[in-house]
């Protein structure tokens, strides 16, 4: 049987993906091993709370963050060419929220939710919004940009490079949107058995592929990272 040949973009694009999935399992890696240091000194008051802050965001970055970053540098790509600008940005954060009402419904429905706080399961948000300025307005950008910005515009590029590297001529199946949709169940272990597992599983499914074929209608990225600041761990 004739060996698949690739040419060179597809070989770059695997590189990419290669490079990203390590970058987070090298971290992943590190976190487990030092995950009860780590949680202790995150929740260790003594420690300024700024600092805990930086910590928590260093692995949250560095599982959905910095493959990306390592990729754009290395590649001379700029994050503006994934969709980060004005034009369809209306369009883009509202065609994302609609995704992500099965979701709210699902939530108050089944009482898992009553209040609604971007970054509410962050463990050191609420703390962070107890403190004194300009401490609190720092922690939350740097909270925002860890787990808002990067997590989801890191769905963003993992969900074009596989495009690129697996095409496919029907519009509503894409395999980057399938692929970041199944991870994200897997990295938040929403994987149900039970009736209400199966539909939170469900809708999360719903928030990650509506939000990346948005993505990909409107050629604006914006939705995406509109959902992780300001909805998502926000119920």
């Amino acid at each position: 049987m004739d060996k698949i040949k690739l040419d060179e973009n597809q070989k770059r694009l695997d590189i990419d993906l290669w490079i990203i999935m390590i970058v987070s399992f090298i971290i992943l890696g590190i976190f487990i091993v030092f995950q009860k240091e780590i949680y202790g000194i995150i929740k260790n008051d003594e420690f300024p709370i700024l600092s805990r802050v930086l910590l928590a965001a260093f692995f949250q970055y560095g599982l959905a963050g910095f493959g990306i970053t390592i990729v754009s540098i290395l590649r001379k790509e700029h994050f503006i060419s994934y969709g980060l600008k004005m034009k369809g940005m209306f369009l883009s954060i509202l065609f994302c929220v609609l995704c992500f009402i099965p979701n709210i419904i699902f939530s108050y429905t089944l009482g898992q939710s009553n209040s609604y706080l971007p970054f509410q399961t962050v463990l050191t948000t609420k703390e962070v919004l107890a403190s004194d300025f300009p401490i609190n307005v720092i922690g939350m950008l740097i909270t925002a940009t860890a787990w808002g910005f990067f997590e989801g515009f890191n769905y963003v590029v993992i969900s074009e490079k596989i495009n690129r590297r697996y095409p496919t001529n029907y519009r509503f199946l894409n395999w980057g949107a399938i692929f970041c949709s199944v991870m994200c169940i897997l990295i938040h272990g929403a994987v149900g058995v039970s009736f209400e597992g199966i539909i939170e599983m469900i809708s999360i499914f719903i928030i990650i592929y509506g939000m990346l074929l948005a993505k990909e209608f409107t050629s604006n990225a914006w939705g995406c990272v509109f959902i992780f600041v300001f909805l998502w761990n926000a119920f």
